[in-house]
Formats: structure tokens, C-alpha cells, sequence
């Protein structure tokens, strides 16, 4: 029986990886390196700062890749002033509501992203329960930030559905044994089924995925 669904953040409930590229690039720049749309999915979307920017900088120290990344999430919430919800999120944490079923934020964002963009969209108040990444022994891919959260909902993996975006993301939910649906908004709709996602759609007034949650409670 379902109890509870879960969400990623960034590509999930809001499409901020226009903002974040831009604001990726802009920095890279600073470097001499180039960034492309692919190179951006394949070494950034769904990775936590320090792992992307020692893959991409590996001349930097400790230090000075904290202060990158500092000032890489400060320049993209400088810009992230007019995000909106995915269509159909509000329609869904709706439907959670009417339906009594559990729910929590699971990201790779770091926390002052995460609340800023939760209070920019409204759903601060919707979505308590918030697992950060940086804060688990490992965070995405790894299946700990959705193990945990599993734990703090009292439920077992069976009980829960995951919507995610990025390929760490999935492999992080279904590594904790999560069903999980891909939405395709930073990802080919075929990469994100090939790592082995129930189903995909483009946002949550997907009708098939109306059909099928309305079979689960």
C-alpha cells in the first residue's frame, strides 16, 4: 500500500538547471573551460558541489573549492528570482494531502538553495520534512540520503514512490529499493528509462500518471 511519495528538487519540482548551467558556465569561463549541454549532464546535473567542482578543477584546494561553490549557489539564487512550480506540483501535494499519504524533499541541493527555492515556490509550508545530501554519510548516488529518509517516515521502501530527474538521483532511489519515476526535464526520456524507472513523464499532469496513482490508494 502506498503511504508516502517523495521528491527530488531541482528538475523534479522546479526546472532550475537553465539557471544553474548559466550560472556554471559563467564560472567555468573564468577558468578557460568550455561547458556544453552534454558535458553539463554527464559531470554535474543531480552531483554534489564538491565532487563536481574537484572533477572539473582538480587544480583547486579544499578551500578554495568551498568558496567556489559558495559563490557559484550565491550567483544562481541572485538569478532564480521568477521560479515557478513544475505543472501539475501543486495538483499533486493536493492530492497527497486529500489522500493522508507522507511526504519529504530529498536533494543534493545545499540548504540554503534548498529553502530559498522552497519559500520562491511556496511550498515551504507543504514539504517539512527536508533531507539534504550533504548531510548523510554520502549523497546522491549513494542510496543513503533516501534510506534515511525512509527511516524518518517509519515506512518501508514498498510503501513509497520517488520522482526524480537526474540519473544520480534514480540510482540513488532505486538503489534504496524505491519505485521510482523519471521526469524528463533535464534527461532523454530513453536515458532515464534505460537505468531502470517505472515510467516517465514530462511533469505531473501526465494522465497516465493519474491512472496509475489513483490505483495505488
Amino acid at each position: 500500500m502506498l503511504k508516502a511519495i517523495l521528491f527530488d528538487l531541482d528538475g523534479t519540482l522546479v526546472n532550475t538547471d537553465p539557471l544553474h548551467f548559466q550560472v556554471w558556465q559563467d564560472m567555468l569561463k573564468e577558468y578557460q573551460i568550455d561547458i556544453d549541454q552534454s558535458a553539463y549532464q554527464a559531470r554535474v546535473s543531480g552531483r554534489q558541489n564538491p565532487q563536481i567542482i574537484a572533477d572539473l578543477l582538480p587544480q583547486l584546494s579544499e578551500a578554495e573549492i568551498a568558496q567556489f561553490a559558495e559563490e557559484k549557489e550565491a550567483r544562481f539564487r541572485d538569478i532564480a528570482t521568477t521560479i515557478s512550480p513544475l505543472g501539475g506540483v501543486l495538483g499533486i501535494l493536493n492530492w497527497l494531502e486529500a489522500n493522508h499519504l507522507k511526504t519529504a524533499l530529498v536533494t543534493n541541493a545545499p540548504r540554503n538553495n534548498a529553502e530559498f527555492m522552497l519559500t520562491a515556490l511556496n511550498l515551504k509550508e507543504r514539504l517539512k520534512i527536508v533531507i539534504l545530501g550533504e548531510e548523510m554519510i554520502a549523497g546522491k548516488p549513494d542510496p543513503a540520503p533516501y534510506q534515511f529518509c525512509l527511516q524518518q517516515l517509519e515506512i518501508q521502501a514498498s510503501e513509497a514512490i520517488v520522482f526524480e530527474d537526474s540519473p544520480s538521483g534514480i540510482r540513488s532511489a532505486l538503489g534504496a529499493g524505491i519505485t521510482t519515476i523519471g521526469v524528463a526535464t533535464t534527461h532523454d526520456p530513453n536515458a532515464l528509462k534505460a537505468l531502470g524507472v517505472s515510467r516517465v513523464i514530462q511533469d505531473f499532469n501526465d494522465q497516465s500518471l493519474w491512472e496509475w496513482l489513483e490505483t495505488l490508494v
